[in-house]
Order: structure tokens, then C-alpha cells, then sequence
């Protein structure tokens, strides 16, 4: 509990400086800093990209509203308790030296706790998580597919993604990576499109919505 606080202070000070933290060993530069929080930060959470309501669309609810609180949960869970927790955790184990990245450096700062343990505790979260994210993303695109071309297509699509993912498995980690933020951000723009018509019917949703929580109480 003692490293806490000063994790807390490399946070901040390497969120508005973070070559104060880091430029010494990876020459992470503020517009670095910038670009990779944003894509790792849309990877994670998908705020934005239009990715999940296909899923929230199937709920049987009272007003939409509710079911926006839902996926306004998941984001707030996702950026606020779960990043902030792995963070913590490197930080608190003294593993940040610069020498490892990515999903290693999070192997690293469990096994300093649970020994080799940590090593395949990340590994097999991981590998369950990966699956299960194949699996919503499947789902998400075979919506997609059904509206689009009918249940005809189907067969085809699934074809499509067992060969894309046969592909990515064997890619590096760099260009896989710059696929995935390629095509997140190309997801965000229609997206952000849609979310400007939409404003509207937003703005009259919510405030019937408040309204009516506003009759019950």
C-alpha cells in the first residue's frame, strides 16, 4: 500500500509529461503518449466505435435509456477499475523499466507476487479473454452480415473470419496492432456520423427518461 501514492504520482506526472518518466528509456514524447492511450484506451473500452450495439439492441427493456446505463457500465468498469488495477499492479511490483512491453510486462509484475504462477495466470486470462472477444466480435459482424446480405452470407463470413484469424495468428504483433488501430478508427467515423444525426433523439430520450424517474420518486 505504500507504493500507491507514488504510483499515483508517476500517472500523472507521466500523463502531462511523460518524458519525464519514460523519455530517458523508451523516448516516449507527449505526442507518443497521446496516440497510443487513445488507441489502446478505444481498443480496450470500444467507447465510440459502434462495436456493441448490436449486442444492447437485444435487450428487453423499459426505455432505452436503461439499457445506455448498461453500456455506459461497461466503459466505466473497463477505464476506472480494471486499467487502473493492472497499472497499479505494475507500477506497485517495480516492474516498469522500460526493457518489457506490452502483455510481458504485466507477466512480469504478477510473477514478482505469485512467482512463476503469475506467468501463467496472465497467459491463461488472456487466452480466455482473446477467445471470448473472437467470439462478441463474430457475433457483432454476423449482425452486420444478416442485415446487409441476408442469411445467405453467412456461411461465407464465417469462412472469412476463420481465415483472418488463421492469418493474424501468424503476423507480427506490430502490424497486427497497426491493423487493429487502422480499422478501429475507421470504425469510429461513420460512427461519430451517426451519433451527430442521432443528437436529437438522444437529447429527447434522456430527458423523458429523467423525467419519468423524476414522477417515480
Amino acid at each position: 500500500m505504500k507504493a500507491v501514492p507514488a504510483s499515483f504520482q508517476m500517472i500523472f506526472v507521466g500523463a502531462f509529461k511523460p518524458e519525464a518518466v519514460l523519455g530517458g528509456v523508451l523516448g516516449v514524447s507527449v505526442k507518443q503518449a497521446i496516440r497510443f492511450g487513445v488507441s489502446r484506451g478505444l481498443f480496450t473500452h470500444e467507447a465510440g466505435m459502434g462495436s456493441t450495439p448490436h449486442a444492447h439492441a437485444l435487450a428487453r427493456v423499459n426505455h432505452p435509456c436503461e439499457q445506455g446505463l448498461v453500456a455506459m457500465m461497461g466503459v466505466f468498469i473497463d477505464t476506472i477499475v480494471l486499467l487502473p488495477m493492472t497499472v497499479l499492479v505494475i507500477l506497485t511490483t517495480g516492474s516498469l523499466d522500460g526493457a518489457t512491453t506490452g502483455i510481458e510486462l504485466t507477466q512480469v509484475a504478477f510473477s514478482k507476487v505469485f512467482g512463476d504462477w503469475g506467468y501463467s495466470i496472465v497467459a491463461i486470462s488472456v487466452f480466455f479473454f482473446a477467445f471470448a472477444t473472437i467470439i462478441g466480435w463474430y457475433f457483432f459482424g454476423e449482425a452486420n452480415v444478416k442485415y446487409l446480405f441476408g442469411r445467405k452470407a453467412i456461411p461465407l463470413y464465417s469462412l472469412l473470419v476463420a481465415a483472418f484469424i488463421a492469418v493474424g495468428s501468424g503476423l507480427k504483433v506490430d502490424l497486427v496492432w497497426a491493423l487493429a488501430d487502422l480499422f478501429n478508427g475507421l470504425m469510429v467515423l461513420p460512427n461519430l456520423l451517426a451519433l451527430f444525426v442521432l443528437t436529437k433523439l438522444v437529447v429527447e430520450l434522456t430527458a423523458d427518461y429523467e423525467s419519468g424517474q423524476l414522477d417515480n420518486d
